[in-house]
């Protein structure tokens, strides 16, 4: 099994992270508009859905208004 050396393992962490290409500011804040608005459909999908089955189960078992 090879030694580890911290050195080496410093620089190569270094040099990866050079690699590294991060987004811009206005990538970032489209990119979480995108997911803010993502999140927001989802749920008013299931609350339109869970809505629907609810109501299904209540006029199958007689419970409903």
């Amino acid at each position: 099994m090879e030694k580890i050396n911290p050195a080496k393992f410093a620089q190569e962490v270094r040099q990866e992270a050079a690699k590294v290409t991060w987004p811009t500011r206005k990538e970032t804040i489209v990119t979480t508009g995108m997911v803010f608005l993502m999140v927001v459909l989802a749920a008013a999908f299931f609350f339109v859905a869970d809505q629907m089955l609810s109501f299904g189960v209540r006029f199958i078992l007689g419970s409903g208004a």
